[in-house]
């Protein structure tokens, strides 16, 4: 008989880690981070179970993040994402029984080392033209369909982001009304999959509590970090996310 909740404490051992620095990740610090949230916890379920589990922590930490950076988001910016990353997320529902997560996550991961090997080998200069609408789009595009199929939707999205050079708080204000609307916009076909199960959600109320301590420790950070270290930190999440993604992909 299938128990209310999970309570194998190897779940909960990487469970509430993942928690954490998904929510340290939603406040802009340390942003990438939070990619990694499912393939740590698909280290002890299924990545959709995993995916599934981590949707009502994403709503209360979107919120949060929402709540803080009101006044500080770029609402341009945010006309030109928020469609394409809808359009993402409906491939990613048609597409979600077809495609592999494990193949998903290598695809994202090797994009995510091309993009940081390229800022790597080719640092930006203060009179680098702007990125391209067009890249923007379709950038923005994968971020959702790749937060659709395994919530990892960061590196896409801040390979974009960050070549615009946007101060540390427009950057998290930004990326927290994004992902909200994003994350939002996955309840419906996730239900319509069958990945809302009583049990799944039962076991996110569980990890519910430790979503706002993650925010708040990366709320205070972003507001007083230097830019220079705050980006730094992005890489540092990104090439975590990327290696992470890449072994799940193709080497796991």
């Amino acid at each position: 008989m299938n128990l209310p909740i999970i309570t194998d404490p190897h779940f909960y051992a990487v469970a509430i880690p993942a928690v954490l620095l998904l929510g340290v990740s939603k406040s802009g610090f340390g942003a990438g981070f939070g990619s990694l949230a499912v393939p740590l916890l698909a280290l002890a379920v299924s990545v959709p179970q995993a995916a599934a589990i981590l949707m009502p922590v994403l709503l209360l930490m979107d919120l949060l993040g929402v709540a803080a950076f009101r006044r500080d988001f770029d609402r341009a910016l945010l006309w030109f994402l928020i469609p394409c990353g809808l359009v993402g997320t409906l491939i990613g529902a048609l597409l979600f029984k077809v495609l592999a997560a494990h193949t998903v996550a290598g695809i994202v991961g090797v994009f995510t080392l091309i993009f940081l090997a390229q800022r790597l080998l080719f640092p930006p200069r203060p009179d680098d033209p702007m990125p391209s609408k067009v890249g923007g789009a379709v950038l923005t595009t994968i971020g959702g369909f790749t937060s659709f199929i395994a919530h990892a939707g960061g590196p896409p999205v801040n390979a974009y982001l960050i070549p615009l050079r946007l101060s540390p708080v427009v950057f998290t204000a930004t990326m927290a009304y994004f992902f909200f609307v994003v994350n939002l916009s996955k309840w419906v076909p996730y239900a319509w999959l069958g990945l809302l199960d009583w049990r799944n959600m039962a076991t996110s109320l569980v990890l519910l509590p430790f979503a706002p301590l993650g925010v708040w420790v990366g709320i205070r950070v972003a507001r007083t970090i230097e830019p220079t270290w705050f980006y730094r930190f992005v890489y540092l999440g990104m090439l975590l996310t990327g290696l992470k993604l890449c072994w799940d992909g193709f080497l796991a």
